[in-house]
């Protein structure tokens, strides 16, 4: 549909699918952490928005839920947000012919804040005195309830129950001159996580918060800039990677009457250290991207390798848990000497499109995702490698699957420490009762519950070594960790005190669906 607009902006075309995508079922599909959320945008470039398509194709992997993509074609803007996958709807020459222009901005999704509604698929769009603006971004604001309530409470009306929202109404309340300088007035009052991408009618701008807990990378292709999460984003697109973004920064790109495109910074809140979320590393950034200056694949090999230094033992075979354990897994078989073997198999093909998990189907457990390689398992003492345990129920079902292959033993050895406190920057975890860590007082109660002969994990140092090169350092911790550790980089504003599973009602309106 056609929505009025001001005359500095044109009219903004909107285009909305009622098409579901099934969630994945806890019980089914296991305990993993839940993905963020990924971000891409270009500006000036022909095909603006086939290579966001191409851009969140590569981003794929930091959200399932939903896809977005808003462009502008100098008068008007154009959006398509779907349920799904990028592949599913933006491959489709329609869907792209449907979002013209030489500047478009994407977003793929996992909810962590606000419901699965296709009120909340970013990016968002609002019209402004300034113009036009859509927004997107990766990361979670701890203040967004508070600051949405007060907003409310000022007459403001809310249309979805995303954080991102919040930022479009700060920017409208403004009194700056500049969409640009709105947009920073506006990161002054947010606490939190959040990558930032936003377009305007002339504007491209990206912004990372300023502990720098999520990734943000420039790039170019061809003389034309683009903001991506991952770097691995600007591979699939031939794209040359300029810098990263720096935690507090805000760079905007403009395009200028003549067609060129200036590149301007700004730093407008007080320096900080920058703290990198380690659990980027950990698990979220695919292997192939290189994030904060760091190859992703090369800190997991070590993460192996610095498991095998503290929890040696004697075995037949590394087996990895596919497919985050598959590089710590690698790099552990190196420094122990013990052959690296492809002893589980994993079905990608399972899931998103299967058949409703029912009790019936819940009961075939972890073996619909993975299947035990039995000639590499039997008889033999295995060690099985895997990147993290939040609550530990499918390491149990993977260990039951292994014994039943035939494994002699099975050891269980982690490329992370224990994770005992919850997130509230972008990532999905259970409340702390219900982590594996809180529920036994020791790795050795813990192993028996999982079924396995022993258990251990990486230690904080040897993963701080793994990503930084030096141990933590206690009083300036140089990475995000808190679920590890309980050390919070920001503060908590909307928790007060309550646990996070405490019933918050941000909206009156539910959507059928």
């Amino acid at each position: 549909m056609a929505l009025a607009s001001s005359a500095i902006e044109g009219r903004f075309l909107e285009v909305e699918s009622s098409v579901t995508h099934p969630s994945l079922d806890d019980e089914l599909y296991g305990d993993t952490l839940r993905e963020e959320c990924g971000v891409f945008g270009i500006l000036g470039h022909p095909d603006a928005a086939t290579v966001t398509a191409l851009g969140l194709h590569a981003l794929q992997h930091r959200g399932q839920e939903a896809a977005g993509i808003v462009s502008f074609d100098g008068r008007q803007f154009h959006s398509e947000r779907q349920h799904g996958l990028v592949g599913d709807h933006f491959t489709d020459p329609g869907t792209i012919n449907r979002l013209p222009g030489n500047m478009a901005m994407g977003h793929v999704r996992y909810s962590t804040t606000g419901e699965t509604a296709l009120r909340n698929v970013q990016p968002l769009f609002a019209e402004l005195e300034v113009g036009g603006i859509a927004i997107a971004h990766n990361g979670n604001l701890t203040n967004g309830l508070t600051l949405r309530k007060r907003l409310i409470a000022q007459g403001a009306i809310c249309q979805s129950t995303s954080d991102t929202e919040v930022v479009l109404h700060l920017i409208a309340r403004s009194q700056r001159s500049s969409s640009s300088e709105r947009f920073i007035d506006a990161l002054g009052a947010l606490e939190g996580a959040y990558a930032m991408v936003a377009l305007t009618r002339t504007k491209l701008i990206g912004a990372r918060d300023p502990n720098g807990i999520r990734p943000l990378v420039l790039g170019d292709l061809d003389g034309h800039p683009i903001f991506a999460s991952e770097s691995c984003a600007l591979d699939i697109i031939g794209a040359r990677f300029v810098r990263d973004v720096e935690n507090g920064e805000v760079v905007v790109c403009e395009q200028q009457p003549d067609g060129s495109i200036s590149i301007d910074s700004y730093k407008p809140f007080q320096p900080r250290r920058e703290r990198l979320c380690l659990f980027e590393y950990v698990y979220f950034a695919r292997p192939d991207s290189i994030v904060g200056g760091r190859s992703v694949y090369a800190a997991r090999k070590r993460m192996g390798k610095n498991l095998a230094l503290e929890a040696p033992l004697e075995a037949d075979v590394v087996v990895p848990v596919p497919d985050g354990g598959t590089p710590a897994a690698i790099g552990y078989a190196q420094q122990s000497g013990i052959p690296f073997e492809l002893g589980i198999i994993r079905n990608h093909y399972v899931g998103r499109t299967f058949i409703e998990p029912t009790q019936s189907i819940r009961a075939f457990g972890v073996k619909l995702k993975h299947s035990a390689n039995r000639e590499e398992i039997a008889g033999k003492r295995v060690v099985l490698v895997d990147d993290s345990i939040v609550r530990g129920t499918t390491s149990l079902k993977i260990v039951q699957m292994i014994r039943e292959a035939g494994a002699k033993e099975v050891h269980i050895r982690v490329a992370s420490p224990m994770i005992y406190h919850s997130d509230y920057y972008g990532i999905d975890t259970p409340d702390p009762d219900n982590l594996l860590a809180n529920q036994y007082a020791t790795v050795e109660d813990m192993c028996r519950h999982i079924g396995a002969d022993s258990l251990q994990f990486l230690s904080i140092d040897g993963l701080y070594e793994a990503v930084g090169g030096e141990p933590r350092d206690a009083k300036a911790p140089q990475f995000t960790d808190h679920y590890f550790t309980g050390d919070y980089p920001t503060r908590l504003t909307d928790l007060g005190g309550r646990s996070k599973s405490e019933p918050k009602q941000v909206s009156l309106l539910k959507e059928a669906g």
